[in-house]
């Protein structure tokens, strides 16, 4: 079951008409007192697969959806198994919104030792089909290729610039031949780097924060309608199922809502209880 719903927080100046959603991963439920009238975060979408279908083919499926019915919000926060560079781009070419989520970082041996020149250190000039290395050297070769179906440029430098220069190591592990560079697509890429450029910020972070809840609400989908178990057998009759429990979940946090109780009331475990007692 893929989860939608409003990512609503009593600090949003604009709580009552944010556009910003969620899937599988978003926020979970705010609630409210005798003051605060933040409305209450409300499933938008829920969509049923087989457990073998991966999330990330169903992020475009989510997306028609949620266009069909108007509900697109501007921003859609989403767990990492959902999203993809290309995703983005689709995302924000096809229906005018941003993706929120971490993506996969850098996976070199450069990157992954944080000791050497990762793919962030070159330069890359796109319109003349050119890397430049951190050491001011550029690419000689500049070739589209496809790598297990998937679209990439490998640019790459030459051996005679390579081998004698002085950062060697940091550069490459290779004992012959010069540095080789693998790029995906012009804006594929340009996404990319971006993405993982703006997650390594705290202030990213902090507003990807917004998500974490949906903890909450799969606790609460489980608790209130037992959707950890299909009650019929066939794909549609368990769609309906969770149409339907999604439509008692959001009448559940209205009606909490417009009778001014909250419903994220928080649980202190055993041990949290202890804990003072072991104090004194």
């Amino acid at each position: 079951m893929h989860i939608s719903e409003t990512c609503h927080t009593p600090t949003d100046a604009q709580a009552a008409t944010d556009s910003r959603h969620g899937i599988d991963g978003m926020n979970g439920v705010n609630g409210v007192n005798g003051t605060d009238r933040t409305p209450p975060n409300l499933i938008t979408n829920v969509a049923t697969t087989n457990a073998t279908v991966p999330d990330v083919a169903m992020t475009s499926v989510i997306h028609r959806g949620l266009a069909r019915r108007g509900l697109l919000p501007t921003e859609h926060y989403l767990d990492a198994g959902y999203a993809s560079a290309e995703l983005i781009v689709q995302a924000r070419e096809r229906h005018q919104l941003a993706l929120i989520t971490p993506l996969l970082t850098d996976n070199s041996v450069q990157a992954r030792t944080r000791n050497g020149y990762d793919r962030a250190a070159f330069t890359i000039d796109w319109d003349n089909q050119q890397v430049t290395c951190p050491q001011g050297q550029t690419s000689t070769s500049w070739t589209p290729c496809r790598q297990r179906g998937t679209p990439m440029i490998v640019a790459a430098f030459p051996t005679s610039v390579c081998r004698p220069c002085p950062a060697r190591a940091l550069c490459t592990s290779a004992k012959h031949g010069g540095r080789h560079l693998t790029l995906r697509p012009r804006p594929i890429q340009k996404t990319l780097d971006a993405a993982r450029a703006a997650q390594t910020n705290p202030a990213w972070r902090d507003t990807y924060k917004i998500r974490y809840g949906i903890e909450g609400t799969i606790h609460q989908a489980v608790a209130a309608c037992g959707l950890r178990r299909a009650r019929y057998p066939g794909i549609k009759k368990v769609h309906f199922e969770h149409v339907v429990s999604a439509i008692a979940l959001n009448l559940i946090r209205l009606h909490a809502w417009w009778n001014g109780r909250p419903l994220d009331r928080t649980r202190t475990s055993h041990l949290a209880r202890l804990e003072p007692a072991l104090t004194a």
